[in-house]
């Protein structure tokens, strides 16, 4: 086990109680209310966690690691959608070293252990004018041995189930807050991805696999190719052609029940 992060900015304030609507809702009004860069709001229960595209997340299962992250960074908008990208790298890093397993990264926003997803990550923006105000980060991590509604147990699976003992919530999350605190500073300093795309390459359960792109004018299927410095997944189509996937949902065989 690594050692626990001893607090920079990230995590310097934990405002952790047993139950909120939602981590990310919290931080965002506390973030409309001038609260300070770095603070992480917890909960133990969410009783309306929230996904990717308004989905909802099932939270109410005690045990779990469930929190957001306020982050008032001095960057363009369009840049923000990147730190999606660091909050997973330390998610799976953390998972890694911390606990042993051997986590993935599902491009954009899921991290897997042995092709089952245990953690989702939504990041929030808020915009003054054409100026970034703040951003969220939202992290719910499936620690402890739980039984998974019945939609999704095919393509769930918790830390505590893979790792086959107990998990120390809180050095895990002190291990994420310390490689995102790492990764955040070397993402403003070069204001794009390219000092983790290659670690983040061998750990994209994508990678050199089968895909199948989502996007509103329509899908295609291709083969993963990696991520950019700026964080769009690399798509070869059977013509040849290289695709940057900025947005849209991306399925990939083997994963989630695609085949």
């Amino acid at each position: 086990m690594v050692n626990e992060h001893k607090p920079g900015w990230a995590g310097k304030t934990i405002l952790h109680e047993a139950q909120m609507d939602s981590t990310n809702e919290e931080a965002k009004r506390a973030g409309n209310a001038g609260a300070d860069h770095g603070t992480v709001y917890r909960a133990d229960v969410q009783s309306a966690g929230k996904g990717r595209r308004g989905r909802s997340w099932y939270s109410h299962e005690a045990g779990n690691l469930y929190f957001s992250i306020l982050l008032r960074p001095a960057i363009s908008p369009d840049k923000a959608s990147m730190l999606t990208l660091v909050m997973a790298y330390a998610v799976a890093g953390a998972i890694r070293e911390y606990i042993g397993l051997p986590a993935q990264i599902k491009w954009p926003n899921d991290i897997v252990v042995n092709d089952k997803k245990v953690c989702g990550i939504l990041c929030e923006m808020k915009l003054d004018g054409t100026r970034l105000d703040y951003c969220v980060a939202g992290v719910g991590v499936n620690v402890g041995k739980q039984e998974f509604a019945e939609e999704i147990r095919s393509m769930a699976t918790s830390l505590e189930e893979q790792l086959g003992g107990p998990i120390d919530r809180e050095g895990l999350l002190q291990a994420i807050l310390g490689r995102f605190e790492r990764g955040y500073e070397e993402f403003l300093h070069c204001e794009d991805l390219s000092f983790l795309r290659e670690e983040y390459n061998e750990w994209l359960a994508n990678l050199n696999r089968q895909v199948r792109v989502l996007e509103p004018q329509g899908a295609y299927e291709g083969m993963s190719k990696g991520i950019t410095s700026t964080g769009e997944l690399l798509v070869e189509c059977p013509d040849g052609q290289v695709q940057k996937v900025y947005a849209g949902e991306v399925s990939v065989r083997g994963l989630y029940g695609y085949v």
